[in-house]
């Protein structure tokens, strides 16, 4: 007889006890898909920067289907409508919308697989997995895809002040030590309500939201756009990227099976099959790691070198600018590099390269944010705000960096 208590809670340090609602999530949690969402950092390499940030996709999960069990009680205590189907769908979606990560965040999705998006991986074990559990998630499903007719579910997991957002933020805040992205996501739930199927913000709640928009865009250039964060993620993406260029060339690396599986083999959307699913579901951060503790070691330069750097955190020297960098300038630091190491050109490209980051705080094209005024009218946060600026807000701010090693000029 199974005796196993599938009605347990979870101790959170943001946000105390979490409870699992039924169980149905205890099951999709205790599953091995979500279990290895333990071994995937929140953060990829932003504790290089702030020695705190080891927290997992597994901590924002649980974080997130709690928040959504507040948002639903809240609703439903304003008069809104949901079934119990409709909230079960709404906590796995949440629940299962990060659990396509690869390791590292996004390393993976631009160098040993071809363009395919965590979200698309999302939905693939979504659909694994209510086989399994025999249709048990198709709302979940339909409302992630955003296809769900009511929108404000949709809203809710994914949009401008979705409960994604409302745990990450005040997470990573709390695990960089990064003050700026304190926000309070109680208040902002509890000011949500549902006009024609959308979902507003109560105009009581106008600041918690100001402070919101302010502290994602604070957060962006102070972490997740944080230089060193920035250079160490390209080139952790620049060592799969040469591992599976030599792998290509017949060259043998030590890697577990799972990361070697995605070296030999080409991946893209079309051919990302229930096997080549179960070989990512393997695979984590300990793969990566491992596999960096002996390429470091090989006899390619640019393999050896760059996992040195992420080992040792002697990384490439990163500067930002505000103008697109010239070719010229590249080319010309490239060449000083196969000069002093004898390195051609495309070796010298996994060291001297240039690039782009942007922020956008903002995107009214996104639905935008409702406020709902008492007398039942409703505007634009940035019309409602005496505080936000449209121009600020709602522009894209494009800040243009090259890197290149530090003793070569």
């Amino acid at each position: 007889m199974n005796t196993n208590n599938k009605l347990k809670i979870f101790n959170d340090p943001i946000y105390g006890f979490i409870t699992i609602p039924n169980t149905l999530i205890f099951d999709l949690i205790a599953h091995k898909y979500f279990q290895r969402l333990r071994r995937i950092s929140q953060m990829g390499l932003s504790y290089l920067v702030y020695p705190g940030a080891h927290h997992t996709r597994f901590h924002h999960a649980l974080g997130c289907l709690h928040l959504m069990q507040n948002a639903v009680r809240i609703l439903r205590f304003k008069g809104v409508e949901i079934s119990d189907e409709e909230e079960n769908g709404l906590y796995i979606a949440i629940l299962l919308h990060d659990i396509g990560h690869g390791p590292f965040s996004h390393a993976m999705e631009h160098s040993i697989v071809d363009n395919i998006s965590h979200e698309a991986i999302s939905l693939k074990f979504m659909e694994t997995l209510n086989v399994e559990f025999k249709g048990a998630l198709d709302t979940a499903i339909s409302m992630f895809k955003g296809a769900y007719h009511r929108a404000f579910f949709g809203q809710l997991i994914s949009g401008q002040l979705d409960i994604d957002r409302s745990d990450y933020l005040k997470r990573d805040s709390f695990y960089t030590g990064v003050s700026e992205g304190n926000i309070n996501s109680e208040r902002l739930i509890s000011m949500m309500n549902v006009v024609d199927e959308e979902l507003v913000i109560e105009e009581k709640g106008i600041y918690s939201i100001e402070k919101f928009l302010t502290a994602r865009r604070l957060m962006y250039w102070q972490v997740y756009l944080h230089k060193t964060s920035l250079v160490a993620e390209q080139i952790i993406t620049r060592i799969l990227k040469r591992a599976k260029e030599l792998t290509v060339k017949g060259v043998r690396l030590e890697a577990s099976s799972a990361l070697s599986f995605f070296l030999n083999s080409s991946t893209n959307t079309s051919d990302f099959n229930e096997s080549t699913l179960n070989q990512f579901s393997l695979l984590d951060d300990y793969d990566i790691m491992s596999a960096l503790k002996s390429w470091q070691f090989h006899d390619d330069f640019v393999l050896s070198h760059l996992s040195e750097m992420i080992l040792n955190r002697t990384l490439l020297k990163i500067k930002f600018k505000n103008k697109p960098i010239s070719d010229n300038k590249v080319e010309s630091i490239k060449q000083n590099l196969m000069s002093e190491y004898s390195l051609d050109a495309h070796e010298a490209s996994y060291f001297v390269f240039k690039g782009h980051v942007e922020n956008l705080a903002y995107n009214p094209k996104q639905g935008g944010l409702k406020i709902i005024y008492k007398n039942g009218k409703i505007k634009d946060i940035i019309k409602a705000s005496d505080h936000l600026s449209s121009k600020v807000l709602s522009k894209t701010v494009t800040k243009h960096y090259i890197c290149f090693p530090k003793d070569v000029l």
